[in-house]
């Protein structure tokens, strides 16, 4: 799976630097010196990073292939993404990526199955999608109250949802 870590801007300069919309937790490691990026289109890349740098608030980039402006202006809106199996699983283990849960299957704990996760909102509190059988959707806030086991080894979450959480009528 890939995931986005980045829409090219702007071209920055006459020597090929963009800027760069970051979407990623971590640029320092996703725009490090020699990361390897896929592209959206994926004719614009692979691009490899040959230097990054803050300037005014905004992620500078220089790619390795792209040495002037003009070659710059060429990027403007494409998308940067990763693989998501060269991003390291977190360490606090109640927290998870995105691409960790997406794709679970969703039970209750009485065993009851409900759908499986399709999306994550991130708003004041995470919230799960998880489509149904029938194609309908329930939101359920991402809190261990309602969420009590997750297993991404297993490819699984439990929920213990309250009166009316599941009741889609």
């Amino acid at each position: 799976m890939r995931l986005v870590v980045g829409r090219i801007g702007r071209a920055h300069g006459v020597r090929g630097d963009v800027a760069v919309d970051v979407r990623t937790d971590d640029p320092r490691a996703r725009f490090a010196d020699g990361a390897r990026l896929f592209t959206d289109p994926e004719s614009a890349g692979p691009l490899t990073v040959a230097g990054s740098r803050s300037h005014s608030g905004r992620l500078l980039v220089r790619f390795e292939s792209v040495a002037d402006r003009t070659a710059a202006e060429r990027l403007a809106g494409v998308t940067l993404l990763v693989d998501s199996a060269a991003i390291a699983p977190v360490d606090d283990p109640d927290e998870f990526h995105d691409h960790e849960l997406v794709g679970l299957a969703v039970r209750t704990v009485a065993g009851a199955e409900v759908g499986t996760v399709r999306d994550i909102l991130h708003n004041a509190q995470d919230v799960l999608v998880v489509e149904g059988p029938g194609g309908e959707e329930v939101l359920v806030p991402f809190v261990r109250a309602l969420v009590p086991e997750v297993d991404t080894a297993a490819g699984h979450l439990v929920i213990d949802p309250p009166p009316g959480l599941l009741d889609l009528s």
